[in-house]
Order: structure tokens, then C-alpha cells, then sequence
């Protein structure tokens, strides 16, 4: 099930992630998430919603991975920032709601 949490910031999010494990950097390497979907679950959730700016919106997805490997992806909401790895992760966000 994906827990949701609010944070002040992303950078709050990602310390809190960090602190528990969440060290790997999917974003460095998001083409294992588009390469293997199946394997992955999305265990946290954590939208950030900028005051002024929607440039300053983004998620922060903590993620499992079937070996044992935990990480994060940061990913924005603006319509050109989103790449096949977060379409992937928008896909298993929405299969584990089910």
C-alpha cells in the first residue's frame, strides 16, 4: 500500500527517506524501473505543492525493489518533465491502489 506524507520540503522527504533506508538514486538510474516494472513497488508517496510557482511541484516516490534495493525518484508535474520512468511509476502507483 502506498503511504502518503507531508514534508515542508522535498528536501525534508528525502532526508526522512534516506534515514530509512531509501539511499538509491532511481533517478540516476530510472531506466531500471522502465526495463523491469514488475519489480519494483512504490512503498511512499510524497507530493510537494510549490506556494506561487507550479515549476516548484514535484513528487518524491520511495521505492522497493523485489532484491531488497530501496531508493528514490523525484519527479516534477510540469507537462514536459515527465519521462518514461515516471509514466512507469504513475502506472504502479495506480495498479497498487487497486
Amino acid at each position: 500500500m502506498t503511504k502518503m506524507y507531508h514534508y515542508t520540503s522535498v528536501a525534508n522527504a528525502l532526508d526522512e527517506l534516506h534515514e530509512n533506508g531509501f539511499t538509491y538514486d532511481f533517478n540516476i538510474h530510472e531506466a531500471d524501473i522502465v526495463k523491469n516494472p514488475s519489480k519494483f513497488e512504490i512503498v511512499h508517496v510524497y507530493r510537494y505543492e510549490g506556494d506561487s510557482n507550479p515549476d516548484d511541484e514535484a513528487v518524491v516516490y520511495g521505492i522497493k525493489c523485489t532484491t531488497g534495493k530501496k531508493g528514490v525518484y523525484v519527479a516534477g508535474f510540469a507537462a514536459n518533465s515527465i519521462t518514461e520512468a515516471h509514466e512507469v511509476l504513475i502506472n504502479i502507483s495506480i495498479r497498487g491502489r487497486k
